[in-house]
């Protein structure tokens, strides 16, 4: 086989070698990738829905009071839960934030005194969800972290109670409050 040859069959081969991969290399490269859909319903995407059409997609510092609960390391007495919410829908990590703070139960008179914003800064965070799409906690890029006595929160797994803790916050104490708070 004459040298010639050999380069037209190499050089052949090599465009058609280029012809496939190319096109295989670049689809995958330009192909923008969707979230799944997610159910209307779901919390996280009811949320995300209701500032984006509300509040041009951004919430900062959103504080709000929930539940009590039997404080694991004192029995008998209660704890609050505080939040503090941080939306903002140009942001890809972080995108979503839900801060837990935790204080002793609070009295009708320090409703009525502080802010909850004043309580929160009070209370030490015990917890911290964070969401990047609308869904179910546990996707890709969620977080949650915990607090383990006296130590600040850390990685923790996302269990299914972490997952009900998570959408009952929205659900019964953010989504609310927030409604609340824009018909005033």
């Amino acid at each position: 086989m004459s040298r010639r040859t050999r380069l037209v069959l190499v050089s052949g081969f090599a465009l058609a070698l280029v012809a496939v991969v190319i096109p295989g290399l670049t689809r995958n490269l330009l192909a923008k990738r969707t979230p799944p859909l997610v159910d209307p319903n779901n919390p996280t995407q009811r949320l995300f829905d209701f500032v984006d059409n509300s509040k041009a997609g951004k919430l900062a510092d959103f504080y709000v009071i929930a539940d009590t609960y039997a404080d694991p390391s004192h029995p008998g007495q209660q704890l609050q839960r505080v939040l503090k919410v941080d939306y903002d829908k140009s942001r890809f990590f972080g995108k979503f934030r839900i801060y837990v703070a935790a204080v002793a139960a609070l009295t009708p008179d320090q409703l009525k005194t502080y802010t909850p914003e004043q309580i929160f800064n009070f209370g030490t965070v015990v917890e911290k969800f964070e969401k990047i799409n609308a869904g179910p906690l546990g996707q890709e890029g969620d977080m949650y972290l915990h607090a383990q006595g006296n130590l600040p929160p850390a990685a923790a797994p996302i269990t299914d109670d972490v997952r009900r803790e998570y959408d009952t916050l929205i659900a019964q104490y953010i989504l609310p409050a927030l409604e609340q708070s824009k018909s005033h």
